[in-house]
């Protein structure tokens, strides 16, 4: 049994891949109980095999047919029990698979029904197809990313999916959930990637208006315009990153290289000069050479690890924020708790793999189930993904 803040709360996950399972994993870490709805049958072509898929850790998993009257009865006796339930398919699908809103509200009122998409519900691309990168695009949050007179740069699509799209559906379900005790009602939380893509820029809307901000790529101070926010080759091949635009900081890391006559840090017409200087300064040592040299001072400067690295820094591993769990290194859950400290859960289920298991604990019939069942507490578990294409507003 699992532990966190959470504890307690039941959530339904309907199938897919990416945001939507983050968002999962990440009410699991906390401690909720998350039922994960797969489909009767193949998987995602695009999705890891089930038992590595780490977006799966820590919950339960039941296989239904969401084409089939019983499949849906399932779900709907499961959301019944469930304090939450979230999909993330095109606008319409839940409904016409019978699962939608109105359907699961209708057998319980106070549940927080969750959508994550990537154009929103609505619009005129709310039933089009797109990616973390067409999100990121029309909202103005990827055409800063890149360096001076380069193409906008992809940031993988952690910002998007995970940043844009699943914190802030997890966000706005934990705030639901705060009503819903208050209320007794329940609602629909419209997660839209294009939306928390621009809610996450407002600083740079902010530096914008203030005429602080140019609109064009890497001439600014956080957009590899400053070189003294940057990232540097060093001797080996490695990569150092450089954070020191504050001026205390800036004088550690100026003296810990030894350089000295160098231009003014804020004279914006020697910064392609002071960007050689510094480039030249740290190609003398080796990226770890550096990290030793910078690590108890205030630089500003670290090495940029790998993934397979990561885990292995002696700052992360004094806080424990990777582990061995099950065979895979992975993160472990966060934020932290004084009071009610997360853990991990289970490894990635089997689709299906707890299926009457989920139905005995949670008490539900397989077959049709008519409506709320007498003195059924809410609290819930996962949804299924049946045959609507993954992704975020890509399903």
């Amino acid at each position: 049994m699992t532990s966190g803040p959470l504890r307690g709360v039941r959530v339904v996950e309907l199938a897919g891949i990416g945001p939507g399972p983050f968002a999962g994993m990440l009410l699991a870490d906390l401690g909720a109980d998350v039922v994960r709805v797969d489909r009767a049958g193949p998987g995602s072509p695009v999705a890891p095999p089930p038992a590595t898929d780490l977006l799966n850790r820590g919950k339960r998993s039941v296989a239904v047919d969401l084409k089939d009257p019983a499949g849906v009865a399932t779900v709907l006796g499961l959301a019944a029990r469930a304090h939450v339930l979230i999909e993330g398919w095109r606008p319409g699908v839940a409904e016409r698979l019978g699962v939608g809103p109105e359907q699961v509200h209708a057998v319980n009122p106070p549940l927080v029904y969750g959508r994550m998409t990537g154009w929103g519900q609505h619009g005129p691309r709310a039933g089009t197809v797109g990616h973390d990168i067409t999100y990121l695009a029309l909202s103005g949050a990827l055409h800063p990313i890149g360096r001076a007179g380069d193409p906008p740069q992809v940031p993988v699509n952690l910002l998007g999916d995970f940043g844009a799209g699943a914190l802030y559906l997890v966000v706005g379900v934990v705030a639901a959930l705060r009503d819903a005790e208050r209320t007794g009602r329940g609602q629909v939380v419209d997660a839209a990637i294009v939306d928390g893509a621009a809610h996450i820029s407002t600083m740079l809307h902010s530096l914008l208006a203030a005429g602080l901000w140019q609109d064009r790529r890497g001439v600014n101070l956080l957009d590899t315009g400053a070189p003294f926010y940057d990232v540097y080759e060093t001797a080996d091949g490695g990569h150092v990153a450089v954070g020191a635009f504050e001026p205390q900081f800036y004088a550690t890391l100026v003296a810990t290289l030894g350089l000295t006559d160098l231009p003014d840090q804020l004279d914006v017409a020697q910064w392609p000069v002071l960007r050689e200087r510094l480039a030249a300064a740290f190609r003398t040592r080796t990226r770890d050479e550096w990290s030793a040299l910078f690590h108890d001072g205030d630089g500003c400067v670290t090495p940029v690890l790998s993934l397979h690295e990561a885990p292995q820094d002696a700052h992360l591993r004094a806080r424990g924020t990777f582990t061995e769990h099950d065979g895979v290194v992975q993160s472990m859950p966060a934020p932290r708790f004084s009071a009610t400290p997360a853990t991990l859960g289970g490894p990635p289920p089997l689709p299906g793999q707890h299926t009457a298991e989920v139905l005995r604990d949670w008490g539900v019939q397989p077959g049709p189930q008519p409506g709320p069942q007498p003195g059924a507490q809410p609290g819930a578990q996962p949804g299924a993904q049946p045959g609507a294409q993954p992704g975020a507003q890509s399903a």
